[in-house]
């Protein structure tokens, strides 16, 4: 049974500012058609027993010790910059700043 119709795709995609063709909206009905039916499926295989998850496998932040490596000098840094001042990246302005 279809429980999207084409005039509700057409009505989104008003909403949404997206010009779409009569078959572009036609195929885009099929498709959503599809997701909703297969949404159903799940929803009818899903038990109050079972805990709701948003990843298979518990997640953790993995973290690295933070130990000062080698790092460019000032002058190694700024070498290689088209402008520098003052010890800093020279640039051009921005934002409605003249230039």
């Amino acid at each position: 049974m279809s429980e999207i119709t084409t005039e509700q795709v057409a009505h989104l995609a008003n909403l949404a500012r997206i010009a779409l063709s009569q078959d572009e909206i036609a195929h885009l009905t099929t498709e959503l058609d599809s997701i909703v039916d297969n949404i159903a499926k799940v929803q009818q295989v899903a038990t109050p027993d079972v805990p709701a998850t948003s990843h298979p496998i518990p997640l953790e932040n993995v973290y690295r010790d933070d130990v000062v490596g080698n790092t460019l000098t000032l002058e190694q840094a700024l070498q290689n910059a088209p402008e520098s001042a003052d010890g800093r990246f020279k640039v051009s302005a921005i934002l409605g700043e003249e230039q």
